[in-house]
Parts: structure tokens; sequence; C-alpha cells
């Protein structure tokens, strides 16, 4: 599939546009072509390619709005696409919360496109996988794994004048080894927009490396630790927190950012002074869109939490509205600041601590604290005088992000971590954190 270019998705969402009898009519126009290929037990077992395009309008008579999505791009189907959203939003209800699509303004490039990632070829998803294989048999290990790769386009436009095009491209690879009698587990990821920084060599060894390193596990007793948390293993616990800097959702007491008596936490101090996260759609290592595309705001670069306090939260276009502030687009990555120090630096200024590769199956305990539970897996050792000294047994955790920011004794270099599952594209560092509580032993490898 080609993926459309500005000029021809522009001449679609102006027919669209002048297609459209309603008061305010809004466009998206996104495609994409997504190549994988999947492993286990050191056998391919599926690879393909999926391609797609499709067209949302959105149309507002009043405060009554509809929706109607189509893939087909001829003149009869345009118009049958903009007259069934007429249809639905004749029949809809009035939205009380109904805001007036955006006015028009410029959107600043981001650099989420890659030449040589959207050229990968299934040789080169082959190769990727064949690798990971060959190197595992080598060491008479098991690997699993799944590789993607995307090109893309998306397309904004309204009847105000808005319009925004942009290509994307991306990858991710992750990997699991295990070893022959299923005692030891190793596992890895990688994500890049550009293929160029990625290494599959360098990733399979990774997991490799702790799948034969991780045998012959010791059990230890829970209770609270030194751990080293690999940037994989604190990246879905920052992202829910993440998720939780919502103005309404704190304005209105459903939320850790909820001050008690009404209000939110805006401006308070909620972590450790070495705390600094941002969002950035021109960041390198983790462009994102300019826009937000559910409002078609410009993001902005913005700072979140700067020295430990929290210095922005995300207003939709209501909420602001409503509490009389500014609106900007909602952030697409997260950049957590670091040091240059390795995770093996980490390690070794750590007396007696534990090292996490990856954290699994996270679950809320408790919203208003953002209290998480959930299991350590695929290499999880022991630290004493500045050496791994020995693989443990799994836990089980009981921790909230929270506590553990407030927790940081050194910070280490970012590391990028790939959006998948709705989650925000990352960079963050592994980090020593003290007191993280591990309440009970898990038989996970």
């Amino acid at each position: 599939m080609k993926l459309l270019n500005s000029e021809e998705t522009k001449r679609i969402c102006d027919r669209v546009l002048a297609m459209s009898k309603a008061d305010e009519c809004s466009v998206t126009l996104s495609g994409s072509r997504t190549g994988n290929i999947r492993y286990a037990r050191n056998n391919v077992s599926t690879a393909g390619l999926v391609e797609d395009t499709q067209l949302v309008v959105q149309v507002a008579f009043g405060k009554k709005e509809g929706t109607a999505t189509i893939n087909e791009f001829d003149d009869r189907s345009l118009e049958k696409v903009v007259r069934r959203a007429e249809d639905l939003a004749r029949l809809a209800p009035e939205n009380p919360e109904y805001m007036p699509a955006v006015s028009k303004h410029a959107f600043k490039a981001s650099g989420t496109y890659s030449a040589k990632t959207a050229a990968i070829d299934p040789d080169f998803r082959a190769q990727t996988a064949a690798y990971s294989i060959e190197e595992s048999r080598k060491n008479k290990l098991i690997a699993a794994g799944f590789f993607t790769d995307n090109a893309s386009f998306e397309t904004i436009a309204n009847s105000n004048g808005v319009f925004g095009h942009q290509e994307e491209t991306g990858l991710d690879f992750t990997c699991t080894v295990r070893t022959e009698d299923g005692r030891g587990s190793g596992w890895v990821n990688r994500s890049a927009n550009d293929v160029s920084r990625f290494d599959v060599r360098e990733a399979s060894s990774v997991a490799i490396e702790k799948a034969l390193r991780s045998v012959e596990a010791k059990a230890l007793e829970p209770g609270r630790y030194t751990v080293i948390l690999e940037p994989a293993a604190t990246s879905e616990l920052l992202s829910v927190m993440m998720g939780g800097f919502d103005a309404r959702r704190a304005d209105e007491g459903r939320s850790f950012l909820s001050k008690k008596g009404g209000g939110n936490r805006l401006g308070e101090k909620l972590f450790d002074q070495q705390v600094n996260i941002w969002a950035d759609p021109w960041n390198p290592d983790v462009p994102v869109l300019p826009w937000d595309s559910q409002n078609m705001l410009p993001r902005e670069r913005m700072a979140l939490i700067k020295d430990g306090k929290v210095a922005a939260l995300d207003y939709s276009t209501f909420w602001a509205k409503k509490q009389g502030v500014r609106a900007v687009g909602a952030p697409g990555n997260i950049i957590m600041a670091g040091t240059d120090k390795s995770t093996a630096d980490l390690i070794a200024s750590t007396k007696k601590g534990i090292l996490v590769t990856r954290t699994w199956y996270i679950r809320m305990v408790d919203p208003q604290s953002v209290l998480l539970t959930g299991l350590t897996r695929d290499g999880t050792f022991y630290i004493e005088n500045g050496k791994i000294k020995y693989p443990i047994k799994n836990f089980r955790f009981n921790e909230s992000p929270v506590t553990m920011l407030n927790n940081i004794e050194e910070i280490g270099k970012p590391q990028i971590i790939g959006r998948d599952e709705g989650r925000f594209a990352m960079a963050i560092p592994p980090m020593k954190v003290r007191d993280f509580n591990f309440t009970s032993l898990s038989d996970a490898v």
C-alpha cells in the first residue's frame, strides 16, 4: 500500500468538508502498513503484512454530534460517510459538554519518519528472527520473540481551516529466552523510530545472558529491599501514574493529585528533588505527532514534574474552559531526566540489593495512592558489594510509583521504551530505589 502524501490527503479532506451541510465538520484520515514476524521454540510461527486506511468524519448540528467511518475514497463513498455522520448527529441527544471545533493554527513538524524504517522488508524481519534463534540454539536455549515495523500517516482537518499531515515510522522487538529445563529466563525489549538505532545482536545477547544467569534461583524472604529497576521494569508503573495527570480527575477528587477539600496539587512537591519529567513532541529519541489527535490541538514541550514538583496537568478543552485555563494538546511522550550512569554503574555502587529486569501483570490496588501490584520475572538477581551474586526467585510486589519516586538513590541513563497498548512513548532511566515492597514469593520464572 502506498502511504498517501499531504496533497493527496488534502484533496480528500477538502472534498469531505465541502460535502458537509453540518454546522461543523472534522476529518481524520489515517493509513498504516505494519509488518511482523513471530517465533517460538526456536522456529518462526507467523509472519505477515497488514495494511489499512480509514477516514473518520465527525459533524455537529449545534450540540448534537455524529461520527462515521469508511475505507473507500471515491466521491460516492465520501458522500455516503458524510451523510451517515449527519444522520447520526440529528438523532443524537445534545452533548452537555460539547466543545466547538478548534480554530485554525499551524503545526511544527516533528521527526517521526525514517525512510530506512519504512523500507524494512520480509528479508530484514527474517534475518532478525534468524539471528535471535541461532544464537539461542548455540547456547542450548529456547527463544520466542516478536518483531513489528510500522509506516503510517495521519491527516487532520476541520471546517475552521485546521490542516495537519505527518508520516510516522517505528519498530518494536521483544524476545524471551528460556533454558531447556525452564528454570532460567531472560527477556529484552527494544523500540525505535529509526531502524539504524536497532541492533538485534545487542538485544538478543541481553536476553540470552539473563537466561543463562538466572538458573538455580534462590529464595529470599519477602520484605523491603533496595532495588535497581531497569527501564522496562518501571515503564508500566510510571505510565499508570502519568496517566493520572488529568486535571478533571484531580479537581473532582478522583486522583492521587486531588487535594483534600477540593482542587488539585499542581505546584506541590510530591517527589524526590531528582525527578524531572517532561513531554516534548520534537524529542529525537521518542518523537510523536505535534498534535493531539483527539481534539486537534497542537502539542507543546511542557514540564510535567520539575525538581519533584507537579508542574502541569492535562486539561481537556471542556475542562480548560470551565476552569478558565488555556488548553493544549495532551502529551504523547514521557521523558525523564537521567545521568550518564549505566545499569552496571548502579549495581557497582550497591552494597546489598536486588536487580529487577521486568515487572509484569500490573494491576491497580488503590487509585487514590496509585498503589499497584504485580510480579517480577525474566531475570531477578541478588546484588552484594557491587556485584551480582546469584539469581533469586521472583516476587509479588505492592508499591506506588509515587512512593518509588520519593525513594530514589541514583538514576542512570535513559532508554527508549516503545508505545503499546495505549501507553506513552517513553525515555526513562534505570533507577536505584530504597525500600521497595516485595510482599510474597512467586513461582514464575
